[in-house]
């Protein structure tokens, strides 16, 4: 699969944004647009024959369950990245970009109910390379739009607080990020308590038209964000995977719903690959919305 990442370019100091032609626009987001509609049309069929009981909830923490660690991980990111792990969840950090390529973390059940308070105190951190500050994305127009969103990392302190560590977090269009995205966070939210538990992993999106930059550190900008989810403890394991545009997106949830391998054929990462073969191949290949929101 072809890595739409640019992995080699140098390192930008104060780089003035640039503004992206209408043109270039226009064809990044028609690509995106005819991919998911390409998707909608194939999986069709497929999402009325794949109800019965796939949905049977197992239990992801009793005594035995199987599990497959390393689920959220991805594979294809450039060696260059750096790869970390937080409390709660990893990242890929790509040095060039100044995002992480994906963020990845499993979402319990038990998780989802826990407490512990936002506290949106955002910081850098200084052990990665190229890590960006929270004043890089100061009168940008853009959130500071986490990946691993706060909301899933209530069950401790040092969850919560390294849940705003800015390697996990991507130039995001507040339309977006208080929208659509925000939406899906909910919604997995009540996937997870409905399925045990469920594995995330999300990113940016960046194509060669993707140039603009924010900040000193210079961030650059992705002209849509990807999100793939998997069930793996229901009595048949089940995935999906969305991809957003980075600004709003009306209109049905389902509009943006696709495959996992479209996801994989469009950022050039592999997901999943810690489940059995043939079960990565069919969860990954085939997908139902309809079956997700139930």
């Amino acid at each position: 699969m072809a890595n739409q990442y640019r992995n080699n370019s140098p390192r930008r100091r104060s780089a003035p944004r640039r503004r992206r032609s209408s043109r270039s626009s226009r064809t990044v987001l028609f690509t995106i647009f005819a991919v998911i509609a390409a998707a909608a049309c194939v999986y069709a069929v497929r999402d009325c024959s794949l109800h019965g009981d796939s949905g049977a909830k197992a239990d992801a923490t009793a005594p035995g369950a199987k599990h497959y660690p390393g689920l959220e991980l991805a594979k294809g990111a450039p060696s260059t990245n750096t790869v970390k792990e937080y409390d709660g969840f990893t990242v890929c950090f790509n040095p060039d970009n100044r995002t992480s390529d994906w963020v990845g973390w499993e979402l319990l059940e038990s998780e989802v109910s826990d407490n512990v308070s936002r506290t949106d105190k955002f910081w850098q951190d200084y052990a990665v390379a190229n890590c960006p500050s929270p004043d890089d994305y100061r009168n940008s127009g853009f959130d500071k739009g986490h990946l691993c969103p706060a909301a899933d990392q209530k069950r401790s302190a040092s969850a919560m607080s390294d849940c705003f560590v800015m390697t996990n977090m991507t130039p995001q269009a507040h339309a977006l990020n208080a929208g659509a995205w925000q939406t899906l966070e909910k919604k997995e939210r009540l996937w997870a308590q409905r399925d045990s538990a469920i594995v995330i992993v999300a990113g940016p999106i960046y194509t060669d038209f993707d140039t603009d930059r924010i900040g000193k550190n210079g961030v650059r900008v992705p002209s849509s964000f990807y999100k793939v989810i998997l069930a793996p403890y229901v009595e048949s394991p089940r995935a999906i995977g969305f991809i957003y545009p980075n600004m709003k997106c009306p209109g049905d949830m389902a509009n943006y719903a696709m495959s996992v391998r479209d996801v994989e054929k469009i950022t050039g990462l592999d997901f999943f690959s810690a489940l059995p073969d043939d079960i990565e191949d069919k969860v990954e290949s085939t997908f139902s919305f309809t079956e997700w929101n139930r």
